[in-house]
């Protein structure tokens, strides 16, 4: 069977953003400088990054039944993205608290999955003809373990790219991650997960070998404004930093650079190249506000990937 596309397991949530100066203590109010409504959710920005890239897209996930879940619905079509999605009248869709700093960009999340917070092994079962006849598997852990862990195999049986992106971070046993082939923590999670500060290079690359010594195929650590690592057992590479602009927020980074990860291999570029465009694609994000709405399109990508490509 010829594999095409990718397909991503994860939870929509509206994020309502709120921009100050700073985060405000227990019991105090302070002044905002803005505030926005708009799709969020770490499967679904990595959905929307991944089909704005090129890929071919289907969504597996649960939303309420809600204006919330409206916006989701309305997301996905405007980006030719295929929901596998369980609406339910009983629970909310989810959403997420974001506060952005006004001249930083960076932020602090809450979120709440809402209706996500049912996802099983049989919403996944039920969408199993579309993981197998995908090219590349994502999975994050917004929604249970378990339900991630079904996609997970179901992808591996059928010889799919399986994509592991462990957040939020929690504690995963080692078969989780022998399930993937590439795991993609940020550097708290990576931390999390082995124990080790990334700090600098040395440090993810020490992360990066105690990733691969727990079962991962290739681990691949965002770094922020330091760039990417990508780590297997033959090769260490660190990823400069893509500059498109003034950084205005970095919440949808992490999920920019997931899903152009997803899309590039998922068109049948190299694991190395693959984690350039995702790079690239994170770095147009952060200079836009927003989540999903921050995500670039193939173009934009190619061209920054064109300026600022390596001699």
């Amino acid at each position: 069977m010829d594999k095409n596309g990718v397909v991503i397991l994860g939870v929509f949530v509206a994020d309502l953003a709120f921009r100050a100066g700073k985060m405000p203590a227990i019991g105090e109010t302070i002044a905002g400088s803005g505030f926005a409504v708009g799709p969020g959710g770490k499967g679904s920005n990595q959905a929307v990054a991944a089909a704005r890239a090129g890929s071919g897209v289907t969504f597996i996930s649960r939303i309420g039944s809600d204006a919330f879940g409206e916006l989701a619905l309305k997301t996905w079509k405007a980006d030719g993205i295929q929901p596998r999605v369980t609406q339910t009248a009983t629970a909310p869709t989810g959403a997420a608290f974001i506060y952005v700093h006004e001249t930083r960009g960076d932020n602090a999340i809450i979120v709440v999955p809402g209706a996500a917070t049912d996802l099983c092994a049989a919403d996944v079962d039920a969408a199993a003809d579309a993981i197998r006849a995908c090219r590349v598997f994502v999975t994050q852990l917004e929604q249970p373990l378990d339900a991630a862990r079904r996609g997970l195999e179901i992808a591996r049986a059928a010889g799919s790219i399986t994509v592991l992106n462990p957040a939020p971070a929690i504690d995963l046993d080692d078969a989780l991650l022998a399930l993937s082939d590439y795991v993609v923590p940020n550097e708290s999670e990576a931390e999390a997960l082995t124990g080790i500060a990334v700090g600098d290079l040395v440090a993810a690359r020490r992360a990066g070998d105690a990733l691969l010594a727990r079962g991962a195929g290739t681990a691949v650590i965002t770094l922020g404004e330091r760039g990417a690592l990508f780590h297997s057992r033959d090769r260490s590479v660190h990823i400069a930093p893509f500059s498109a602009g003034k950084v205005v927020e970095t919440t949808g980074a992490g999920d920019a650079f997931v899903g152009g990860f997803a899309a590039s291999l998922a068109g049948g570029a190299s694991p190395l190249e693959a984690a350039r465009f995702g790079s690239a694609a994170a770095g147009i994000s952060v200079t836009r506000p927003g989540t999903a709405p921050a995500m670039p399109l193939r173009e934009e990508i190619e061209m920054l990937l064109k300026e600022q490509s390596p001699a």
